[in-house]
């Protein structure tokens, strides 16, 4: 067991290092990030329960996203979006509104989108700092994110980001809903919560 995780977390290095695209190819089984500064943050495997969770999250986002494909695109925690920082970032879910998407060029939608999602959600994990996903969700917003929610499982807390307003802070809710970003869209937590 130990030498097959070993295996899944070896990190092969391509002859050139154009990290934001060819390390990220050559390594598929790997959750890469890439901080402003150029930073690399390796993202392993989640456990079953965050993965439990992430499909609640990503599975209420869908079924809202399949009633409203006209309004932009949904994308799950293995999409990447290069920031206008420059670091590549991937939410647990985010959306992009439509008229934003179609405003990207063919080579902007490459790999990794040069986008920052306007709805973006991250969802603590145990082995997660409270500090650098707050730290994330600050970077979400200063590159363009309208809203932002940090998700924290352990503490049943949701951490609420919008442009321009101080961090709502939110305890124990059992649904989360944002009409101007995403109308109509309603995440139930008890599932996430549990």
């Amino acid at each position: 067991m130990v030498d097959t995780l070993a295996k899944n977390l070896f990190i092969e290095l391509p002859n050139s290092l154009l990290l934001q695209v060819t390390l990220a190819t050559v390594n598929r089984n790997l959750r890469l990030e890439r901080t402003a500064k150029g930073e690399l943050i390796v993202n392993p495997p989640t456990g079953w329960e965050t993965a439990e969770r992430n499909r609640s999250l990503t599975g209420q986002l869908d079924r809202w996203y399949e009633d409203h494909e006209k309004l932009g695109k949904a994308f799950d925690s293995s999409t990447g979006f290069t920031l206008d920082d420059g670091a590549i970032r991937s939410p647990d879910a985010s959306w992009v509104s439509l008229d934003r998407w179609e405003a990207l060029t063919s080579q902007q939608k490459g790999t990794f989108a040069n986008i920052c999602a306007d709805f973006v959600v991250e969802l603590r994990s145990a082995s997660d700092t409270l500090g650098s996903l707050q730290a994330k969700m600050q970077e979400y917003i200063y590159n363009g994110a309208r809203l932002g929610w940090l998700i924290d499982p352990q503490k049943r807390r949701v951490e609420i980001y919008r442009q321009g307003k101080e961090v709502e802070i939110r305890e124990n809710p059992t649904a989360l809903s944002r009409e101007d970003v995403l109308p109509g869209f309603v995440l139930n937590l008890p599932r996430i919560w549990t």
